[in-house]
């Protein structure tokens, strides 16, 4: 602004300097000695003409400035709001994590006072009843091996059944009762580690539950071709890790009594058999949820077996179970915290990026491995797949079908399911303000409006019936010649009033004279009649003549 007062004071005394030059000039011709060509009134025009310049120039210069400073304050305004809009979000988050944090105190400090003040019947009565180790908090057994109802555990209150189910040690049936109930499948993960209480060997039970995991007939078969299969491979999974919820509570002399050593070798012996099947599983075919992986990692940490087999044979499974959501979980049972930055750094280079963000926030190595930069990078390799898709480009199937244009479907597909694994994977995290997830959305409608309008124009079109041209006989029906109640026209039934008349050579069908059910006519023939009879008392479509009845009066 002093910059501004400064040229404005110069400009205003520019008609005292435009005066002083007049008068010098003045003086100046008065001593000159030559005439000189140049005259005043030309000096001053010009100065006045440089003086209008500079005035229009500095009054542009002002507009500019406020425009500027009207820009700024706007710009300032809006970064207030938006400071405002991320501390009302910080509050809420504050609020939030205060929401759960009390939770979690609060279940601490009951589980903490349940376990200081056990039942007066508790597990640790083990040694002296092996067979009603886990009958013990409440459950008592009939001589006919059946649950008592007055006395079923407070924790399995929505499928009694279980209790007599694991009291009878009855794997095939608990495997079926989970089949039959599996829309509840929730409600009975939390059920069965009580009612494995019930159970003589708990251990034993879940054990007896895998036989059958890879049949005899077909130990190699791909079980997601086999729905029963798949289904029992899934089962197995549930009940080992409601196992490890139920040694989770338990004290270490209980522990080691329901982990016994010939458990542990029957466990390891099972193990042992699994290893060698999967060495046929590749990482890409399995995309991260191999079942059959899962289980053998869940066997390993279910029955405290790690010990006995390698790191690393340990360590090349992981990325096979990458994408399952117990996989974090599942790397902690088994000992493998320190190790996740490797296993984060193989799914890099697979091209498992969301799997690397998931495992890189369960374990806080965020830091290590930017998510953001990483969602980005997946969908970077997403899209320039699909850019540069093309015949050549695609599997062998999709080029033995239909060529380039199943490929660009084939394609937009794999760039619509990571743009919808990357706005998951945002909103899982919360990194919205990070990664907005707008610009993904108008994407992924973008392609499935796409996708839905190739659909319905592959989609075959009905064909539709055509009434055939041309005047059609009338229909006749001799059942019903008194139907008068058809008011549509189409079908009219009338009484038949002229006979059909039938050539000597030439079959016609009896009844109602149809075109559609009428034979190929015969090749032309002869015929010898006379002229009387020809065009006696029958019309030229071939019906009688009758004349009408005569009136009465």
């Amino acid at each position: 602004m002093e910059d501004t007062r400064s040229v404005a004071s110069l400009m205003d005394s520019t008609s005292s300097k435009i005066q002083q030059l007049q008068k010098a000039f003045a003086e100046l011709e008065s001593q000159r000695a030559v005439t000189l060509n140049l005259k005043w009134k030309e000096l001053e025009e010009h100065f006045h003409g440089l003086e209008r310049s500079l005035k229009r120039r500095f009054h542009e210069l002002e507009d500019q400035e406020k425009e500027y400073e009207t820009k700024t304050r706007k710009a300032q305004e809006l970064l207030e709001k938006k400071k405002e809009a991320v501390e009302a979000k910080e509050k809420v988050s504050l609020e939030r994590l205060q929401k759960k944090r009390d939770a979690a105190v609060f279940a601490i400090n009951s589980a903490l006072v349940k376990y200081n003040n056990p039942p007066p019947i508790s597990i640790t009565s083990v040694e002296d009843s092996p067979n009603k180790a886990f009958a013990a908090d409440g459950t008592d057994e009939n001589p006919d091996g059946t649950v008592q109802e007055a006395e079923i555990s407070p924790e399995v209150k929505a499928y009694p059944q279980l209790l007599k189910l694991c009291g009878d040690m009855d794997s095939a049936g608990l495997h079926k009762f989970v089949s039959d109930n599996r829309k509840n499948l929730a409600s009975l993960k939390e059920e069965i580690p009580a009612a494995f209480k019930a159970a003589a060997n708990p251990a034993s039970l879940v054990l007896d539950s895998l036989e059958g995991f890879y049949p005899v007939e077909a130990p190699n078969g791909d079980g997601k071709k086999d729905g029963n299969l798949l289904g029992m491979r899934r089962t197995c999974i549930m009940l080992m890790e409601c196992l490890s919820v139920l040694l989770s509570g338990l004290d270490s002399n209980s522990l080691a009594v329901v982990l016994s050593e010939d458990v542990k070798q029957r466990a390891k012996s099972i193990a042992e058999g699994w290893s060698p099947l999967l060495g046929s599983l590749e990482m890409d075919a399995c995309n991260g949820n191999s079942l059959e992986a899962h289980a053998f990692l869940q066997l390993l940490a279910s029955f405290d077996i790690v010990s006995g087999f390698e790191e690393d044979g340990i360590l090349k499974l992981i990325p096979m179970v990458s994408r399952r959501r117990q996989a974090a979980e599942l790397c902690r049972s088994l000992g493998l915290s320190e190790k996740m930055p490797g296993v984060i750094e193989v799914l890099l280079k697979s091209g498992k990026q969301i799997d690397a963000v998931n495992l890189a926030f369960a374990f806080e190595l965020t830091e290590q491995f930017p998510p953001v930069e990483l969602l980005k990078s997946y969908l970077t390799d997403a899209r320039r797949s699909t850019s540069q898709g093309g015949p050549g480009n695609a599997s062998p199937a999709a080029q033995a079908t239909t060529g380039s244009e199943l490929c660009s479907d084939e394609f937009n597909e794999r760039e619509l399911t990571g743009l919808k694994a990357v706005a998951k994977c945002v909103e899982e995290h919360n990194l919205e303000e990070q990664y907005p997830v707008e610009p993904l959305q108008k994407r992924i409608v973008q392609l499935e409006k796409a996708k839905a309008e190739k659909k319905r124009a592959t989609e075959p079109t009905k064909p539709q019936t055509k009434r055939p041209r041309g005047a059609q006989p009338r229909v006749t029906d001799n059942h019903n010649n008194n139907n008068n109640n058809n008011k549509t026209g189409y079908g009219r039934v009338i009484p038949e009033r002229y006979p059909q008349y039938v050539y000597d050579n030439r079959q016609f069908l009896n009844g109602p004279i149809m075109a559609a059910q009428a034979p190929p006519p015969p090749p032309p023939q002869t015929y010898t009649f006379s002229p009387a009879a020809a065009h006696g008392n029958f019309y030229g479509n071939c019906y009688q003549y009758q004349p009408p009845p005569p009136y009465f009066h």
